[in-house]
C-alpha cells in the first residue's frame, strides 16, 4: 500500500497489542505500509513543476510566441534575444524561490523532532518520522506530541493546543475519559494530537494516526499547496492579457488597412508582426524578477526567508496586519494596559 494512496487516507484505528509495544520488525512493516510520519511530505518533482508554472504567464507566453514567429519569418537574431530575456527572467525567479526552499529545508533538518516509544519491550528515543500506528509513546513536560493518539495513562497532563485551536490556555487530558464520546477533535479529553506540546505532567498513549492523516497534517497539506495569486501576480496577468489583445487587434487592423490599400499581403503580415514584437515589453519579466530577487536578498540579510517572490509586493502594501493566533504569534498572556473609572 502506498503511503499517499486513497485507500489508506482514512487510516484505521490501530491499537498496540499490549503494554509491550511493537517489535522492530512489526514497526518496519507498518512504516512501509503507512509511510514516514511527516505532516506534509515533500513531493518528488516539485521543483520541476514550479519551474514549468513560471512559463504559464500571459506575458511570458506572448514573448515565446513572438520568438517563434520571428524564427518562422527568418529573424533568428530577434528570436534568440527574446528567448534569452524570457529565460533570464524565469531563471532569476526560480533560482530565488529554490534557494529559499533549500534554506527552509536546512532549517528543518537542523531541528529533528524525536519521540520516546516502546520497541522490543524497551523505551527508545527515535526520529519522529519513524513513529507508526500502534506505537506506544511516552510524553512528559516539554515534549512535542509525535502523532495523533489515545491516552492509556495520564498524570496531571496538560497540553498546549494553540496550533490546532488558537486557544492559548493549556487543556487537561485524561486517560479513559470520554471513551464513548463521538468527539474526535482537539476538545476530546482522552486524545492527543500532532502539532501540540505537553505543558506539564506525563502520559502514555497508543498512536492511532500518523503523517498527513492527522488533524495537524490536514492543515499542513493546505499550507504546502501552491499559494493563491497575489494582487501583484494578478495585475501582471491582467497587463499581459491587455498586451495580448492590443497586439492581436493591431496586427489585424494593420493587415486589413494594407490589404485594402492593395499592398502585398506577405509584406503586410511581416510588417504587422514586426510591429507587434516591437510593442511587446521583452524586458518586463526579467526586470520584475530581478527587482523582486534584489528585495529578497535584502530581506535575507535581516534573517527573513522569502519563499514566494511576488509576496514581497503584497507585504509592502500592508497597512494593518490582524491575527487571532493567540499563543503562537503572541505571548498568550492577558495584561491590563489601562483602565477608566466612570464614577
Amino acid at each position: 500500500m502506498s503511503p499517499a494512496s486513497d485507500t489508506d487516507r482514512e487510516q484505521p484505528c490501530v491499537t498496540s497489542p499490549a503494554p509491550t509495544g511493537l517489535s522492530s520488525q512489526e514497526a518496519t512493516k507498518r512504516l512501509t505500509q503507512y509511510g514516514p510520519n511527516e505532516p506534509a511530505p515533500i513531493k518528488g518533482g516539485a521543483a520541476i513543476t514550479e519551474l514549468l508554472l513560471l512559463f504559464f504567464n500571459p506575458l511570458v507566453i506572448i514573448l515565446l510566441i513572438a520568438s517563434l514567429v520571428s524564427v518562422i519569418l527568418g529573424n533568428a537574431a530577434d528570436a534568440v534575444i527574446i528567448f534569452v530575456l524570457v529565460l533570464l527572467g524565469v531563471s532569476i525567479n526560480f533560482a530565488q524561490t529554490y534557494r529559499s526552499q533549500r534554506a527552509v529545508a536546512k532549517l528543518r533538518e537542523g531541528v529533528t523532532p524525536t519521540a520516546t516509544v516502546l520497541r522490543d519491550r524497551t523505551w527508545q528515543e527515535i526520529n519522529r518520522r519513524e513513529v507508526v500506528p500502534g506505537d506506544l509513546v511516552r510524553v512528559s513536560a516539554g515534549d512535542m506530541i509525535p502523532a495523533d493518539g489515545k491516552l492509556i495513562e495520564a498524570s496531571d497532563l496538560y497540553v498546549q493546543q494553540a496550533a490546532l485551536t488558537g486557544e492559548s490556555l493549556p487543556v487537561e487530558k485524561s486517560a479513559g475519559v470520554g471513551e464513548g464520546s463521538a468527539t474526535t477533535g482537539p476538545e476530546s479529553p482522552n486524545l492527543i494530537f500532532l502539532g501540540t506540546s505537553v505543558v506539564s505532567g506525563t502520559g502514555t498513549a497508543v498512536i492511532v494516526t500518523t503523517a498527513s492523516r492527522t488533524a495537524f497534517g490536514a492543515i499542513a497539506e493546505r499550507l504546502v499547496m501552491r499559494p493563491e495569486e497575489t494582487e501583484f501576480e494578478h495585475s501582471m496577468k491582467r497587463f499581459g492579457l491587455l498586451i495580448t489583445r492590443s497586439v492581436f487587434f493591431l496586427v489585424l487592423f494593420i493587415l486589413a488597412v494594407r490589404v485594402a490599400l492593395h499592398k502585398d499581403a506577405y509584406e503586410s503580415f511581416v510588417f504587422a508582426v514586426a510591429l507587434a514584437v516591437g510593442l511587446t515589453p521583452e524586458f518586463l519579466p526579467m526586470i520584475t524578477s530581478a527587482t523582486l530577487a534584489r528585495s529578497a536578498v535584502r530581506m535575507a540579510r535581516e534573517q527573513v526567508v522569502v519563499k514566494h517572490l511576488p509576496a514581497i509586493q503584497n507585504l509592502g502594501t500592508i497597512d494593518v496586519l490582524c491575527s487571532d493566533k493567540t499563543g503562537t504569534l503572541t505571548t498568550g498572556q492577558m495584561i491590563l494596559s489601562s483602565s477608566v473609572d466612570y464614577l
